[in-house]
């Protein structure tokens, strides 16, 4: 495995000037970016796959152990503050739980019968879509997940840093991202990590903007559980409809903090025709003022 290889390149990293230890660090963040850019198609198929299955339904599950585990774990817990995603439609499954997330849980990564325990126990199946994350691209814990929620039915997606592993082998979309040996040899939190916290960023944000959860660029999604996320929904809906700082305040009273429902009701629409509207439009706020519009041009 590449990953696991020491280069000779960094054979006496400890003995360089610390000046020269950082830019050499640096060249490998830029050569996961690169990583990243390569697997570009790969990321797009699969993310294309994940919206079919989960527009109307369906979970999101992350697997995965360790660094990659802790990566995945941070990328799905951001979805619900920043996409509003479903609380019920996440699913993180960390080798060793919670503990793990912390410190390292000695022999967890090779728990295959409570990899496959808690796959049975969360009802994993065809509605689900599964990313499962591990640089080595055999890690027990992950791959028994992988398999288990495949043959259950579910989409499985597949993220590691070795090419020809069983992970990539038995996704039904892999995503190989080549970044080769690392600085420190077998620390694959530092450029394979890097490579995966920017290859589940990019699937998981692009799934939310296919799925209408983005507007113009905006996070109109986005859950105000704070002042800062207040104050930016009220400066959403101001460059959206040029309404007063006010306005927006009421509309999102209104709407019980909805930003999509607010700037329906901005445009003259009345609370229950906007709640209709944007469950005729599947959540979609472009395509609820589409609707809005023909409805005005055709009572005129």
């Amino acid at each position: 495995m590449n990953t696991e290889h020491a280069s000779p390149r960094y054979s006496d990293i400890d003995l360089w000037p610390p000046g020269d230890v950082l830019e050499a660090m640096i060249e490998a963040q830029f050569a996961a970016v690169a990583a990243t850019r390569a697997a570009r198609p790969s990321l797009e198929r699969a993310a294309l796959a994940m919206e079919a299955r989960l527009r109307y339904r369906g979970r999101l599950i992350y697997v995965g152990a360790g660094t990659s585990g802790r990566l995945a774990v941070q990328d799905g817990a951001e979805l619900m503050p920043t996409f509003n995603w479903p609380e019920n439609r996440l699913v993180l499954l960390m080798a060793g739980g919670k503990d793990a997330l912390l410190r390292s849980v000695e022999g967890a990564e090779d728990e295959v019968e409570l990899a496959e325990r808690l796959v049975r126990q969360h009802v994993i199946d065809g509605k689900d879509v599964v990313i499962a994350v591990a640089a080595s691209g055999t890690t027990p814990f992950t791959l028994a997940c992988l398999r288990q929620s495949k043959l259950r039915g579910a989409l499985t997606i597949g993220i590691s840093n070795n090419d020809n592993t069983p992970l990539l082998a038995e996704a039904d979309h892999p995503i190989f991202l080549d970044t080769g040996p690392e600085p420190i040899a077998g620390s694959t939190r530092m450029k394979a990590g890097t490579a995966q916290r920017i290859a589940l960023n990019l699937l998981s944000t692009l799934l939310m903007i296919l799925l209408g959860r983005v507007y113009e660029g905006l996070m109109v999604d986005v859950q105000a559980v704070n002042q800062k996320l207040v104050r930016r929904s009220e400066d959403m809906l101001i460059r959206l409809t040029s309404c007063s700082r006010e306005a927006a305040r009421d509309a999102l009273e209104r709407s019980n903090g909805s930003v999509k429902l607010a700037v329906l009701l901005l445009h003259g629409c009345d609370l229950e025709k906007g709640v209709r509207l944007m469950e005729r439009a599947e959540g979609n706020l472009r395509a609820a003022l589409v609707m809005m519009r023909q409805r005005g041009s055709d009572a005129a």
